[in-house]
């Protein structure tokens, strides 16, 4: 797919996998600041739905905008890795997984440099804007230099919240780092079109200071589920000791509450850390082995309590987070692998996702189901009548926050 062709070779700034959920906000915003913009994604169907005035996942706050740069003329499309400025920066946004081993996979940042470089002219500026491992940004500086090119490269790590990029992009001090001086000084031109503040780091600082941010956030949700996971196994109410803890007592109010810590980037960002640790990383092995084993506990003390084999089970959000449509390492899914094994049947419902033709209508999933599970803090799901069946409810979503 392409729009107004003829005038790609001239766009300020092109974004690769830019109808994701990092590379469309930054794009509009881009072109909101007045930018000649390029969105190059594989994702036709992506692509059609933002030619449309759409967006292909929840973002608040973005569809006016993006109705107001698509008028404006100054955002464009293309689906063809021909169709490549040579001219302006070039700002990859493409995912960067970890393997089934937990390492990280380079593959794909090499396979899209790869794709690029007979498009793009020496002097261009190439921004990395994925999570990468650390030492990625040196690595393809000198992997570039080594095929007689002399791009320069710049590393600068999204930090959004998902869902809400629109107004984090601009209130967030962006991270700046590159192999050279001339690298940095345009990635500030670029994210100073829009950005309140700039940290300027060296490279491997900013690849672990990404890195850093996820994992202790990861690591502080895997406080939380451990001490739920103690005191429930004990018989106790978890929740009344967070509550009573914390009540106006302010070196506890960090404690997280208990729930499913899931998504595209925490588990991933640790397990980064571990590999770039040489597995020395005690301390984020520990919390994934938490954060995914409270699944495990929760299946387990439901089957304590009820006859699962002759019970339908009904999960409430199948989204990784609240309020978002994303289902990347949701550990509802997780759940419902684990219940299928065990329980008659296993209903799912969620108000944003539509991706899952499976998923059902709330009230049937009620209706149906026995015993439910709240899997997602979606706000929908605050004052529901559940008709008598009980609810199974790790987070404390339907608990006072009043002390005990």
């Amino acid at each position: 797919m392409s729009s107004n062709p003829g005038i790609f070779k001239s766009v300020d700034v092109t974004i690769i996998g830019g109808a994701g959920h990092v590379g469309l906000p930054l794009a509009i915003t881009c072109a909101k600041e007045g930018l000649e913009t390029l969105i190059l994604d594989i994702n036709e169907r992506a692509l059609a739905t933002v030619a449309a005035g759409r967006m292909p996942h929840l973002e608040y706050d973005a569809e006016p905008l993006l109705a107001e740069v698509l008028a404006s003329g100054r955002l464009h499309m293309t689906s063809r890795i021909e169709d490549l400025s040579e001219g302006g920066t070039v700002v990859i946004t493409i995912g960067t997984p970890v393997d089934e081993f937990q390492n990280p996979v380079h593959k794909s940042v090499r396979s899209c440099v790869d794709s690029i470089l007979p498009h793009i002219k020496d002097g261009q500026l190439i921004v990395l804007r994925s999570t990468v491992y650390p030492g990625t940004t040196e690595w393809l500086d000198q992997y570039l230099r080594d095929r007689g090119r002399t791009v320069k490269v710049a590393f600068c790590p999204e930090r959004v919240v998902q869902g809400h990029a629109i107004r984090e992009l601009r209130e967030i001090p962006q991270i700046v780092s590159g192999t050279s001086p001339e690298a940095v000084i345009e990635a500030e031109a670029l994210f100073g079109r829009f950005a309140r503040h700039m940290v300027r780091m060296q490279p491997k600082e900013a690849e672990l200071a990404k890195l850093f941010c996820n994992a202790v956030r990861y690591i502080q949700f895997a406080a939380a589920n451990e001490f739920y996971m103690m005191a429930d196994a004990a018989g106790l109410d978890y929740h009344r000791i967070h509550a009573g803890m914390t009540y106006k007592y302010p070196r506890a109010q960090h404690l997280s509450r208990p729930g499913f810590a899931a998504g595209p980037c925490l588990f991933k960002d640790t397990a980064q850390l571990a590999a770039f640790a040489g597995n020395g990383f005690s301390l984020g092995s520990a919390a994934i082995q938490v954060n995914e084993g409270l699944v495990l506990h929760a299946v387990d003390m439901m089957r304590k309590q009820y006859d699962l084999s002759r019970m339908t089970v009904g999960l409430l959000g199948m989204a990784f987070k609240p309020g978002v449509d994303d289902t990347r390492s949701s550990l509802s899914y997780k759940m419902k692998k684990i219940l299928i094994l065990h329980a008659r049947e296993v209903l799912a419902t969620d108000p944003y996702v539509t991706e899952d033709a499976t998923l059902l209508p709330l009230d049937e999933v009620i209706t149906r189901s026995d015993v439910l599970v709240l899997c997602t803090c979606h706000e929908q799901y605050r004052s529901l009548d559940f008709k008598g069946k009980p609810v199974v409810d790790v987070w404390g979503f339907y608990r006072s926050p009043a002390p005990p």
